[in-house]
C-alpha cells in the first residue's frame, strides 16, 4: 500500500482543499495521473499519484481542509481496477475477528493513540511556513514556530517575527496562544430563516477577505488622485491599430500604455517598488507589474516579468494571455509570485472613482478609472476631452505625499505625451 500525499506547492502554501476528486476508490491509477483537485488561496492545482495501482481509499473528502505533507489516498500497488470489488469480501472476516477479540482492540487502542497524537503535534512545527533563517533561530532560542505571530500577508515566518516573539513579554504571548483554538472552535453558521441561504467562502475568498483587512491594518495607506487626459493616446491608437493588429496579431490596448507608464514613473520614484521588510526597505530594481483580473473565484493578481524590457505588443500579449488563463481558472503559482507594483482596472466596470487596496507586501497601486468625454479648459478655449480619473494609493511608512503625488503628475505626463513612453518607459 502506498499514501498519496499533498506536495509542496509553494513557499507560501501550507494547505488547501480538496475541489473534486478525479478519481475513485476501485479505479486504476498510473503513475503521474491526476487523482484530484485541490484549491489553494492562489490557485487550484491538480494532484498526481506517484504509484501505479488501484486507488483503494480516500482519507478525505470533497471540501476537507488538508495540509502539506498529508496522506489523502492510499494506493495498492498490487492491485487492479477489477479487484476493488473483492474489497467487500473481506469485510465480514474482520468483522468476526473484531467480535472474538474485542478485550484485545480495547486494550491496543489507547496504545495507538498517543503516538498519533504525538506524530501530530511534531509534524504542526514543520507545517508552519517559515523561512530556513527563521528555523533556524526559533531552534536557538527555543520557540514554537506554532505561536510566532506572523506579519506577512502570506503567513510566512520571516526572522524579526521570531525576534519579535523572543522579545515579546509573556502576557501577549499567553493571548496568542488562543488564536489557533479559537479558529478551530468556529462553530458552522445556523440560520432559522427559510429566505436566508448560507454559503461558505471559497478558501480563495477567504484568504482573499483575511489579507484585504491585513494590509489595511498593517500599512499606513493613503490615496491620491489626478486625472488625465487620454487624446493624444486614443489618437495613436487609432492611427495605428490596424497596423498594429497585422503585424503583432494582437490589439493595442490602453494597458501597454499605462504599464509603460508606471515603470517610467517607478524609475523616477523607486520608492513605490520596493518592500518593507521588518526595519528595512527592499529596493527593487526590477519590474514585475502585476495586473488585477476578475474571476467567477475572486480577483487574481498574474505578474508581467522583466515588463521594462518587454514591447508594446509583448506587453499586450502576455496580459492577455495572463487574462485567458485566469479566467479558465489555469493561472499556476509561477503566473501570480512576487510582484513589485500593481495596476487595477475598474473603469472595465464602468468605476468612475474608488481608493484601490494595496496588495501586500507591495507599497503601491495604481487605479485605472472609465473613460468619460468632459469639458475641459484648454488655453482659453473649453474642449471636450477624453479624461479618466487616476488613483494611487501607497504605504505612507515609506512612501511621503510628494513622492506620491509626483509619481502620479509622471504617470499623466507621459500619457499625455506618449512619445516619452517611447523614451522613459
Amino acid at each position: 500500500m502506498a499514501e498519496v500525499k499533498v506536495p509542496e506547492l509553494a513557499e507560501s502554501i501550507s494547505e488547501g482543499s480538496i475541489a473534486q476528486w478525479l478519481k475513485q476508490p476501485g479505479d486504476h491509477v498510473e503513475k503521474g495521473e491526476y487523482v484530484l483537485e485541490l484549491e489553494t488561496d492562489k490557485v487550484n492545482v491538480e494532484i498526481i499519484s506517484d504509484y501505479t495501482g488501484t486507488l483503494s481509499e480516500h482519507l478525505a473528502e470533497e471540501g476537507d481542509t488538508v495540509q502539506v505533507g498529508q496522506a489523502i489516498a492510499i494506493v495498492d500497488e498490487n492491485g487492479s481496477a477489477a479487484a476493488a470489488p473483492k474489497a467487500e469480501a473481506p469485510k465480514a472476516e474482520e468483522a468476526k475477528e473484531a467480535k472474538a477479540e474485542p478485550a484485545k482492540k480495547e486494550q491496543a487502542a489507547p496504545a495507538k493513540e498517543a503516538p498519533k497524537s504525538e506524530t501530530k503535534d511534531a509534524s504542526s512545527t514543520q507545517q508552519v511556513i517559515a523561512s530556513p533563517a527563521a528555523r533556524k533561530l526559533a531552534r536557538e532560542k527555543g520557540i514554537d514556530l506554532t505561536q510566532v505571530p506572523v506579519a506577512d500577508p502570506l503567513g510566512r515566518v520571516r526572522v524579526q517575527d521570531v525576534e519579535a516573539a523572543s522579545n515579546a513579554p509573556a502576557a501577549p504571548a499567553a493571548a496568542t496562544n488562543t488564536a489557533p483554538t479559537a479558529k478551530q472552535a468556529v462553530a458552522p453558521v445556523e440560520v432559522n430563516d427559510d429566505r436566508i441561504e448560507v454559503v461558505k467562502m471559497t478558501r480563495r475568498r477567504q484568504t482573499i477577505a483575511k489579507r484585504l483587512v491585513q494590509v489595511q491594518s498593517e500599512a499606513a495607506m493613503l490615496t491620491t488622485f489626478n486625472e488625465v487626459d487620454l487624446s493624444a493616446v486614443m489618437e495613436l491608437r487609432s492611427r495605428h491599430k490596424d497596423s498594429f493588429v497585422k503585424a503583432n496579431d494582437v490589439k493595442l490596448g490602453f494597458m501597454s500604455f499605462f504599464t509603460k507608464a508606471v515603470i517610467g514613473a517607478l524609475k523616477k520614484y523607486p520608492l513605490l517598488n520596493a518592500e518593507i521588510k521588518g526595519d528595512h526597505i527592499l529596493k527593487k530594481n526590477f519590474y514585475d507589474i502585476g495586473v488585477a483580473v476578475s474571476t467567477d473565484e475572486g480577483l487574481v493578481v498574474p505578474v508581467v516579468r522583466d515588463a521594462d524590457r518587454k514591447s508594446f505588443a509583448e506587453i499586450e500579449k502576455n496580459i492577455s494571455d495572463l487574462a485567458v488563463k485566469a479566467r479558465s481558472n489555469k493561472l499556476g503559482l509561477s503566473d501570480l509570485s512576487g510582484g513589485t507594483f500593481t495596476i487595477t482596472n475598474g473603469g472595465t466596470f464602468g468605476s468612475l472613482l474608488s481608493t484601490p487596496i494595496l496588495n501586500a507586501p507591495q507599497v503601491g497601486i495604481l487605479g485605472m478609472h472609465t473613460i468619460k468625454t468632459r469639458p475641459i479648459a484648454v488655453g482659453d478655449q473649453i474642449e471636450n476631452r477624453p479624461m479618466m480619473y487616476l488613483a494611487l494609493s501607497y504605504d505612507h511608512r515609506i512612501v511621503d505625499g510628494k513622492e506620491a503625488v509626483g509619481f502620479l503628475v509622471a504617470i499623466k505626463d507621459m500619457l499625455e505625451d506618449p512619445e516619452q513612453l517611447l523614451l522613459q518607459g
